[in-house]
């Protein structure tokens, strides 16, 4: 039963991120009250629409979770230190902050009888097989980060179903656009080209730079964000999302930067990271099948819209804001030199 008439109550964790804060704009200019919480490791204050209801929050702080959610309809759980690289050297650091943080959210939301819970997972989960990644697939990741993201999955269908809340699980592919941190040397590799080469530096590439993605600009995945919250079609289901039609090379994801900015490029090459992922793109099907899911961005558009924003806020150096737990040779060493 709906607890608030009229419009629903959505709550938003890591509403100060470049995900949460889109979701959080499209919800209240569709009428909706939302609240939001943000620890803001990964985020940025003056993402937060000022019409939220801010609360600066740990997930694990159990307590407040519970008491910050009580008027709750629907969650949208977007909070996570997506760090898939840095999970192999700081795996205590994600896990917590991925596992721990979820399972603190979803109990929350069951305590009080929130309707639906939609959890952004990741293409992680996938591992190494052959792409393009099916919904149907085993999960078989690779890293900590994945492994966490899983986790969530299994807590969330376990707890949910147990407890009669109605759940949807998001597989996004690699999120870009506007908003999304770009001072952070873990992360965000669109974002950190850009943010080096409007600096006059070179791109940092690891390994040989032909790993494989699909870039998802973020209004084409909130353009599903009624019928992830609403669509009793979607309700316990997992749904990769993203483009699976321009699959790129991280060399040729330079290069269109390097247009784009009419830039010089030459990039830095370094060592492959342990773990990572070479070829990574999921079908996107079943989202064309349940969610009428289309893309309206190119990568180009996407990017050139990363660009405007960055030149907007300015270019900023680079923050080694979270530490590294393991310290040994095959850690990399634009983090440990602090390269970018």
């Amino acid at each position: 039963m709906k607890k608030n008439k009229g419009k629903e109550v959505i709550f938003i964790s890591g509403v100060a991120g470049f995900l949460g804060s889109h979701i959080a704009d499209h919800f209240i200019a569709n009428g909706h009250k939302v609240i939001g919480c943000d620890n803001l490791l990964g985020g940025y204050l003056d993402n937060v629409n000022p019409k939220v209801k801010f609360h600066k929050c740990d997930l694990t702080d159990f307590k407040s979770v519970v008491k910050i959610t009580k008027s709750a309809d629907i969650v949208f759980h977007c909070a996570a230190t997506a760090y898939e690289g840095l999970s192999v050297f700081s795996p205590y650091l994600v896990t917590k902050n991925i596992v721990d943080a979820s399972v603190s959210l979803i109990t929350a939301s069951v305590i009080n009888k929130v309707q639906r819970f939609i959890n952004y997972s990741s293409m992680a989960r996938y591992g190494k097989q052959k792409p393009p990644f099916t919904e149907d697939m085993t999960p078989k990741p690779e890293d900590p980060y994945g492994i966490g993201k899983y986790a969530v999955e299994l807590f969330l269908k376990n707890i949910a179903e147990t407890h009669g809340m109605e759940w949807v699980n998001i597989i996004p592919h690699n999120i870009i656009g506007p908003r999304q941190k770009y001072d952070d040397p873990y992360r965000n590799v669109a974002s950190i080209m850009i943010n080096l080469m409007l600096q006059g530096r070179q791109p940092i590439i690891y390994g040989d730079g032909q790993q494989k993605r699909c870039f998802s600009f973020v209004n084409d995945v909130n353009s599903l964000l009624d019928k992830l919250a609403f669509s009793k079609q979607v309700a316990g289901e997992s749904i990769n999302i993203g483009p699976d039609d321009e699959f790129v090379t991280i060399n040729e994801l330079a290069k269109t930067i390097a247009k784009l900015l009419d830039f010089s490029l030459k990039p830095v090459h370094y060592d492959p990271r342990p773990k990572e992922v070479k070829l990574a793109n999921c079908s996107a099907n079943k989202a064309r099948k349940l969610l009428c899911y289309k893309t309206e961005y190119t990568l180009e558009e996407g990017l050139q819209q990363i660009i405007d924003y960055i030149k907007e806020k300015g270019v900023r150096p680079f923050k080694y804001h979270l530490d590294l737990e393991i310290k040994t040779e095959k850690t990399p060493k634009t983090w440990t030199k602090k390269l970018f």
